[in-house]
């Protein structure tokens, strides 16, 4: 048998790497090279380095014909409708937010991981962790809170009222249909400084109130309750100091679980025992007004720690402040109500949708949390090196939640406008597209939304279609019987009523009629 020669074993080893793709046709660059092990271009030194590259080109083709393009888990693109939807929840957002008279602010996205960790108990696992750069650890933020936190201590900021628009990341199982993702914006608002009781805490809550009625989410309710009557709680029923902050994370479960779940998981996890779970049992169960936290000032074991008559005499305080502000109806004071964050030192607070009960008698349905909040008095003082303590209180309104619900209603009610472009102009008639670059230009000049198509002579039905898609609501048209009479023909979408306005009074009659829509 003749032996195979230098380069016949380089010509065999490249036929042997090719034989490792799918079956389709090799890549160019591995023809080429295999080409040059062939004819003898190759030349020992370099035939190792060669076939190294090759398996490496092969190997890196493989894995591109197995990749498939899609978003990460638990994240999405939003489509210009779905933008435009998200638009006018931010802007009814952001309006409410200035009404009280809030200032923006807005941090960077990672932050170093020691500033994030240890603020978020059991959540703490769900921190994005970023890979050493230049020497320091850093994560993406879970929350808008902590960063503010961090920023008053670094700025040495005692008294400030701020919202703050950003997205934030939880490494969390998503669940799109119940609008959770793994990326998502928090819109926040929060008070900082030294105040008497109850009055920013309330404020607070009107704002959830507001926001909620803007928005025009139907009927909720805001569920209220103070960290300090959960570990009052839990002392006069005989949980262990130690074992608080898992029994509050346990308590924070009970809307998604029985008391049965709950308590298993109290005297099998956390470790209490069966007649001290009962006795939580007894307290987290009950919800009312202030009705409730009077009885609860008047309970034998209860009245007799310190922590809970402090916060069931805030509670009463502030049921007084939400009856001046009329929105007592709409506030639920929930012993149930845990809010599992560590940071949280007084009053807590979640917004909840009512879905409308099924038979008559029931009470409503909780159908997820769209706002929530509360008071963290200890946060600030965590990051100042002397541990001087800037009171706080503060909300983050569901945004992602929320727009799943607007989104849903747009669907089945019609579209929603993808622009804010007010007018189309356009024309009937062939080579007028100088006249309405003039037109535009006038239109662009006075302020007015404006758009036109970029074809020389666009016929007059797809100009029109064009509206209709995107929701532009009128059509200014120019032509040469418009040119002569120096007018413009004025078009309703909606109505198809056409009317012709004086060239000179155009600008102010779209103005007009944006107003009166």
């Amino acid at each position: 048998m003749q032996r195979l020669g230098p380069r016949s074993r380089e010509a065999w080893a490249a036929l042997a790497l090719l034989s490792l793709r799918p079956p389709r046709a090799p890549c160019a660059r591995a023809t080429l090279l295999l080409g040059r092990v062939q004819g003898g271009l190759v030349q020992p030194p370099a035939r190792e380095f060669a076939e190294v590259r090759l398996k490496t080109q092969l190997e890196s083709d493989k894995e591109k014909s197995n990749f498939v393009i899609k978003t990460p888990k638990g994240t999405r693109d939003l489509s210009p409708q779905q933008m435009a939807i998200r638009e006018k929840i931010l802007n009814t957002v952001i309006s409410c937010f200035k009404r009280h008279g809030a200032k923006g602010l807005d941090t960077p996205v990672f932050e170093l991981k020691e500033v994030l960790m240890e603020k978020y108990g059991e959540d703490s696992r769900l921190i994005y962790d970023l890979k050493d750069q230049g020497g320091e650890l850093l994560a993406l933020r879970y929350d808008l809170t902590v960063p503010f936190a961090r920023y008053l201590a670094m700025n040495k900021i005692k008294k400030m009222k701020r919202y703050h628009i950003g997205k934030v990341w939880r490494r969390e199982s998503p669940s799109i249909s119940q609008g959770r993702y793994r990326e998502f914006c928090q819109c926040d608002f929060d008070i900082a400084g030294q105040f008497d009781p109850m009055i920013p805490d309330a404020e607070c809550l009107k704002i959830i109130n507001e926001i909620l009625n803007s928005l025009q989410m139907g009927d909720f309710l805001i569920k209220v309750n103070d960290r300090r009557i959960l570990d009052g709680i839990f002392a006069v029923c005989g949980v262990p100091d130690d074992k608080f902050r898992f029994v509050c994370a346990s308590v924070d479960k009970l809307g998604k679980m029985s008391w049965k779940d709950v308590r298993q998981e109290m005297v099998g996890k956390v470790g209490l025992a069966p007649k001290v779970a009962d006795s939580i049992g007894g307290y987290i169960q009950q919800h009312g007004g202030v009705s409730l936290v009077e009885q609860l000032l008047q309970d034998p074991k209860l009245s007799q720690n310190k922590q809970a008559l402090e916060g069931l005499g805030d509670l009463n305080l502030l049921f007084e402040y939400l009856a001046l502000f009329g929105i007592s109806e709409k506030i639920s004071f929930d012993l149930s109500l845990a809010r599992g964050l560590d940071y949280y030192t007084g009053v807590i607070y979640e917004a909840v949708l009512l879905q409308t009960p099924g038979k008559e008698g029931e009470e409503p349905l909780g159908v997820g949390s769209v706002a929530a909040g509360g008071r963290y008095d200890g946060l600030v003082g965590m990051f100042d090196p002397k541990s001087r303590k800037v009171p706080c209180v503060g909300l983050s309104i569901g945004v992602e939640r929320i727009f799943s619900i607007v989104e849903q209603r747009m669907e089945a009610t019609g579209k929603a406008q993808v622009t804010e472009t007010q007018v189309l102009v356009a024309t009937a008639q062939k080579n007028f597209l100088k006249e309405r670059m003039k037109l535009i230009a006038e239109l662009w000049d006075a302020g007015i939304k404006a758009e036109m198509l970029y074809k020389k002579n666009p016929s007059f039905l797809t100009q029109l279609h064009y509206c209709e898609e995107t929701g532009i609501p009128l059509v200014a048209i120019i032509g040469e019987q418009e040119l002569r009479d120096g007018v413009i023909k004025l078009r309703s979408v909606a109505s198809r009523e056409e009317v012709d306005i004086k060239r000179e009074n155009i600008v102010s009659e779209i103005q007009k009629r944006m107003v009166e829509s």
